[in-house]
C-alpha cells in the first residue's frame, strides 16, 4: 500500500494558553509534518505566550489584555509582530498565511475572530461552544458563502462528525444524535445535598482536566446543555433529534442514530488530542503516540438516563434551542454570570440554574437576529443577571 501523503496545515490558535490550546500545541509537537503553528493568542498569560512563540518560532502574536504587549514582546522570537485586544484576536484571526483557525477561546470573545476567519477564507475549528450557542445561523450560514470547514474540536461533536462520515443521506438519514456526559462529580448526588456545594468541589470533575469555567459547567450540565445548541447547528438538526445520555467512564465520546435503527459510536481514552488532531488532519488520519483503548480492562460501559428533575440545565437550553433568535445568547451570557458568581463563592450551586431560568424568562426574544441584536442582547442579558445575583445572593 502506497503511503498517503498528507498536506501541512498552516494554524492560528486563539487561546493557545488554555487547556484546549497546550492539547492543540501537544498535536503539533506530535505531528509536525502535517501542522505547523503560525499564530498564537492568549488572554493574560503573557509569559507563556511568549514561552511558546519561542518553541514553536511562532512570528504572529496577539495577547487579549493590551497591558501585556511589552512582556509578549520582550519574551517572543525576535522580528514577532506582537497584536494586542480585541482587534488583536481579529488581526490573528486574518492572518492571509493561516489556513484554520482553531478558536479555543472561552465565552464570547471569540465569537467575532471566528467570524473574521471565515471571511478571510479560513476553515474554522471551534472549541468555544459560545460561538455556535450564540450565533449558530450566522456562522454556519457565513461559512457556506465562504465555501470553507466548520470543523468540531469538542470531542462529542468531533466523535458525531467521525460518525457521520460517508453518510450519504444527510440530515434526513438520522434518527438521534446521541451526545454523552460524564455526570460530573454529582452524578449521584441527592437534589437536597446540593445547596452545600463548594466551587472546590464542583471543579473535581472524574475523568477530564479543564478550566474552571467549562468544569462548573460539567457540573451543572449546563455544558451539555451548550453542546446540544450547538450540534442542532453543527450537523442540522432539530433540537428533538438531540439527546443526552450519561456514560460515566466518558469512553464512547458520542453516538449517532441512523434511521435504519444502526447506531454508530466514537470510542477513545479520554484525551482531547484526539479530536484536535483529527480536526486538523481532516478527512485523512494519522499515527500517533497517545494511548489507545485496552478493552480488556475496561471491564463494563455504562449508560443513564439523565436527572432531569436535579439537573435543569438540559431542560433550558432544549427550550432555547427550540426557540431560537436571541435566547440561547441570553441563556449562556445568564449562565457565564452565574458561575463566576459561584466561583466567586457569592452564589449558592443550585442557584446558578435559578438564576439563568429567571433571565431567560424574563427576556424578549426577538427572530432570526443580527449580529449586532445578539450582542446586545447578550449584554443585557449579563446586566439582568447581575440585577437577580444581587437579590439572589442577597
Amino acid at each position: 500500500m502506497a503511503e498517503q501523503t498528507i498536506p501541512r496545515k498552516k494554524v492560528v490558535i486563539l487561546g493557545s494558553t488554555g487547556s484546549i490550546g497546550t492539547s492543540a500545541l501537544k498535536v503539533a509537537r506530535e505531528i509536525p509534518d502535517c501542522m505547523e503553528v503560525v499564530g498564537l493568542a492568549a488572554g493574560r498569560r503573557g509569559e507563556q505566550l511568549a514561552e511558546q512563540a519561542r518553541e514553536f518560532g511562532v512570528k504572529h502574536l496577539a495577547i487579549a489584555d493590551e497591558s501585556l504587549r511589552d512582556t509578549v514582546a520582550a519574551g517572543a522570537p525576535s522580528g514577532a509582530v506582537v497584536h494586542a485586544g480585541a482587534e488583536g484576536l481579529r488581526e490573528l484571526a486574518r492572518l492571509p498565511e493561516a489556513e484554520m483557525v482553531l478558536v479555543s477561546i472561552v465565552g464570547t470573545e471569540g465569537l467575532q475572530p471566528a467570524l473574521d476567519a471565515i471571511e478571510a477564507g479560513k476553515d474554522l475549528a471551534v472549541a468555544s461552544k459560545e460561538i455556535l450557542v450564540m450565533a449558530g445561523e450566522i456562522v454556519m450560514a457565513a461559512a457556506e458563502r465562504a465555501g470553507v470547514k466548520v470543523l468540531p474540536v469538542d470531542s462529542e461533536h468531533n466523535a458525531i462528525f467521525q460518525c457521520l462520515e460517508g453518510n450519504a443521506g444527510g440530515a434526513d438519514a438520522v434518527r438521534r444524535l446521541l451526545l454523552t456526559a460524564s455526570g460530573g462529580p454529582f452524578r449521584t448526588t441527592g437534589r437536597e445535598s446540593l445547596a452545600a456545594v463548594t466551587p472546590e468541589q464542583a471543579l473535581d470533575h472524574p475523568t477530564w482536566k479543564m478550566g474552571p469555567k467549562i468544569t462548573i459547567d460539567s457540573a451543572t450540565l449546563f455544558n451539555k446543555g451548550l453542546e446540544m445548541i450547538e450540534a442542532r447547528w453543527l450537523f442540522g438538526v432539530e433540537m428533538d433529534r438531540v439527546e443526552v445520555v450519561v456514560h460515566p467512564q466518558s469512553i464512547v465520546h458520542s453516538m449517532v442514530e441512523f434511521v435504519d435503527g444502526s447506531v454508530l459510536a466514537q470510542l477513545s481514552t479520554t484525551d482531547m488530542c484526539f479530536p484536535i488532531q483529527y480536526a486538523v488532519t481532516w478527512p485523512q488520519r494519522v499515527a500517533h503516540s497517545l494511548k489507545p483503548l485496552d478493552f480488556a480492562s475496561l471491564a463494563r460501559l455504562d449508560f443513564e438516563e439523565p436527572r432531569l428533575e436535579v439537573f435543569p440545565a438540559l431542560r433550558l437550553a432544549r427550550e432555547a434551542g427550540n426557540r431560537c433568535g436571541t435566547l440561547p445568547a441570553v441563556m449562556n451570557a445568564a449562565n457565564e454570570v452565574a458561575v463566576d458568581a459561584f466561583l466567586r463563592k457569592n452564589l449558592s450551586f443550585p442557584r446558578i440554574w435559578e438564576l439563568v431560568e429567571e433571565v431567560m424568562a424574563n427576556h424578549e426574544v426577538v427572530d432570526s437576529p443580527s449580529l449586532e441584536t445578539l450582542l446586545s442582547a447578550d449584554r443585557e442579558a449579563r446586566v439582568a443577571a447581575q440585577e437577580v445575583l444581587a437579590r439572589l445572593s442577597g
